[in-house]
């Protein structure tokens, strides 16, 4: 069964040459084409759309902020798909649910295997996106804030911060998927978070 997705960028032509590239691929089914993140929101209201591309620079609702609507009272995950790299627009993306922050001038598929990640249920976090969250000379305030996780659970952030999909961090500690599902659950519950990239983003940030 193909992934349904829509497409949200205020440029036609990049619209357009990303609806060619994902209808060449019948794993996806390009459901939409929106110009702007109010446009793409009110469609996964009315759609079924596993996976959201949104631009952050969009008129009349950036991505952003179309990023926290959608996630919040839809299904739709979201990939963010930008030229924008700056520090805010990151951290921010991924604090209002987005599942992946990635650059344009990805090759095509690269672009098409991080909508696969996302909508496995995997985060994607491009490695020069990754730089702008991190902060390595920051672990005791750090281990302050996470001082509540059990050992285990600890583990599984630092697995989860370093990009790691459920079955990476299972072989790596020698557990199940379901525990990995059920601990990474937990997390959430005692940092207050709501997805599964906050808890990176949450571990790397300054």
């Amino acid at each position: 069964m193909s992934i349904n997705i829509i497409i949200a960028d205020d440029d036609a032509l990049i619209r357009e040459a990303l609806k060619i590239i994902f209808d060449m691929d019948d794993r996806f089914n390009v459901v939409w084409l929106a110009s702007d993140g109010q446009e793409a929101y009110n469609i996964c209201l009315k759609e079924e759309i596993d996976v959201a591309l949104l631009d952050v620079s969009m008129p009349i609702l950036n991505g952003v902020d179309a990023t926290a609507k959608i996630v919040s009272e839809t299904s739709t995950k979201v990939l963010i798909l930008t030229t924008f790299d700056e520090d805010d627009y990151v951290k921010n993306a991924f604090l209002n649910g987005a599942s992946g922050y990635l650059l344009k001038n990805n090759p095509p598929e690269q672009i098409k295997n991080a909508v696969l990640s996302v909508h496995g249920g995997n985060a994607v976090v491009q490695d020069v996106v990754m730089e702008k969250i991190k902060n390595p000379s920051n672990r005791s305030k750090k281990d302050v804030k996470l001082k509540n996780l059990t050992l285990r659970e600890k583990e599984v952030v630092q697995l989860i911060a370093k990009g790691q999909t459920n079955k990476e961090i299972a072989d790596n500690l020698f557990i199940s998927e379901g525990t990995v599902k059920n601990t990474v659950s937990s997390i959430l519950s005692k940092l207050s978070l709501k997805h599964r990239t906050q808890i990176a983003i949450y571990y790397l940030e300054d």
